[in-house]
């Protein structure tokens, strides 16, 4: 499967709620409804747990990433990911990397190449 790097550099096709979704199945959408209800203190049902990237547009979208600042941010500057913003890095994004810094990681290694 081809890489997808959200627009915060999260890697989108590593998480298992965008697998299962790709790969229609029921049974790890069940697993992962459990796991996260538990691990965010927020019912999640199996029919939640379908997940086309959060740089798909007009697509499925898990809970917060459909109103995610920052995926908001990047549709209305219709940028690739925050890696090709004339902002980078923003507050907003700063305050994610805190708790993600794989992302920057990502986001900096697509910097170089720019």
């Amino acid at each position: 499967m081809e890489k997808i790097i959200g627009f915060c550099g999260l890697v989108c096709s590593e998480c298992p709620a965008f697998i299962a979704t790709k790969n229609a199945n029921d049974k790890e959408r069940e697993r992962i409804a459990k796991e996260w209800s538990k691990e965010y203190k927020h019912e999640f049902k199996i029919e939640d747990i379908n997940c086309d990237g959060c740089i798909s547009r007009g697509r499925r979208h898990i809970g917060y990433c459909s109103m995610c600042e920052v995926r908001v941010c990047a549709v209305e500057k219709d940028v690739k990911n925050c890696a090709y913003c004339e902002e980078y890095a923003c507050e907003t994004l700063n305050n994610l990397f805190n708790t993600a810094p794989q992302a920057k990681k990502n986001l900096e290694e697509i910097r170089k190449s720019l």
